[in-house]
């Protein structure tokens, strides 16, 4: 059936990569789509040596586009993400990243009109059933990829892609702090379980006798470690109102810790078995949003701006993101610039022999 390929997108969106389908070109049962997109990215291996997979859980994303199901948006966006060295496809999460390249696809596949020199798109998040808005610059009628903007973990510069959140408390677990409460304490460690469009399990880096600057790698060379907080990931997961989470991406594990570059606070985000290269824009917003909370590790540990922009260090720079914020401080939306980047438009093919 995929004999001659399947027409694919394959996009930079922030700072990860993926590949971009209508859902009209992959299968509509979710076992044998899931199963097509295992062989397209070549996993499990480690390597993912015969798919388009890059060894790493950032580059192996699938954004999957349809026009919209709903009145107030313009396009659906269902983020897949493809294991590497499982035989796993998951829709637990959606990503912030990879979004950054949805409103682009979409006016590239022809779902959303170009509408002036910048094309707002409002994508329906699928996973979580919340709304972004995303405003992608149009000039002569198609989508523009070359700018100014310049985002940490991606060399560099691009055009700017403004991204709007809004009623992201919540989005998986129920309600912003799920516990109902501002700190838990998981096999002795304190905790903010918190959602503000990313699950996320924020935790003091102190804790578990680091500093926060640890490199990607020294934290993913330490096996004890990494047991330590998938336990607490393990339990966090049913405190959440997520259930079992073994074979799930969410939560993320978050360690925080005073900001060293003059930023807002420091991260360390797992994703969860690997250490993030920067951090998820989505959790990005969720850590800053913990950051106002009195109760929370990251509350003391943090530089609190006056006007709402946070600057979220990670292992490669910072993310800046923006939290609207009402008059008894409440959040009632957040934001971020990304950028995103047409790599390739063709077909790609896939060995089901393989799967």
């Amino acid at each position: 059936m995929y004999e001659d390929g399947i027409a694919c997108l394959w996009m930079r969106g922030g700072t990860s990569k993926g590949a971009y389908f209508l859902a009209e070109d992959l299968p509509r049962e979710p076992r044998e789509r899931d199963a097509l997109l295992l062989a397209i990215m070549g996993s499990p291996d480690p390597r993912q040596i015969d798919g388009i997979g890059c060894a790493d859980p950032l580059t192996s994303k699938v954004a999957v586009l349809s026009a919209s199901s709903r009145e107030d948006t313009d396009v659906d966006y269902l983020f897949l993400q493809v294991f590497v060295d499982q035989a796993l496809v998951s829709d637990a999460q959606g990503c912030g990243n990879i979004l950054a390249g949805v409103g682009p696809a979409a006016i590239e596949r022809g779902l959303v009109k170009v509408s002036g020199e910048v094309t707002s798109v409002r994508i329906h998040m699928v996973n979580s059933g919340e709304v972004a808005v995303a405003r992608v610059e149009t000039p002569n009628g198609r989508v523009n990829y070359q700018g100014k903007a310049e985002i940490a973990g991606v060399p560099g510069s691009h055009a700017a892609i403004p991204l709007l959140f809004v009623n992201t408390a919540g989005s998986m677990c129920g309600a912003l702090l799920p516990t109902g409460n501002e700190v838990d304490v998981i096999d002795g460690v304190e905790a903010t379980l918190i959602d503000n469009g990313m699950p996320c399990v924020i935790m003091r880096a102190a804790d578990f006798g680091l500093s926060g600057s640890e490199t990607r790698e020294a934290l993913e060379a330490d096996e004890s470690l990494k047991a330590r907080i998938e336990a607490i990931r393990l339990k966090a997961g049913p405190m959440m109102n997520l259930g079992d989470v073994v074979a799930a991406s969410v939560p993320k594990m978050t360690l925080v810790s005073e900001p060293r570059a003059g930023g807002s606070i420091g991260t360390r985000s797992f994703i969860p078995y690997r250490v993030h290269a920067s951090v998820g824009v989505l959790a990005a917003v969720t850590v800053a949003t913990a950051t106002r909370l009195g109760g929370s590790p990251a509350h003391a540990l943090a530089n609190l701006p006056v006007d709402g922009r946070y600057r979220i260090e990670h292992p490669t720079g910072e993310m800046e993101v923006f939290l609207d914020l009402a008059a008894d401080g409440s959040v009632k939306g957040a934001g971020t610039i990304r950028t995103a980047r047409k790599l390739f438009d063709g077909r790609v093919f896939a060995n089901m022999l393989a799967s």
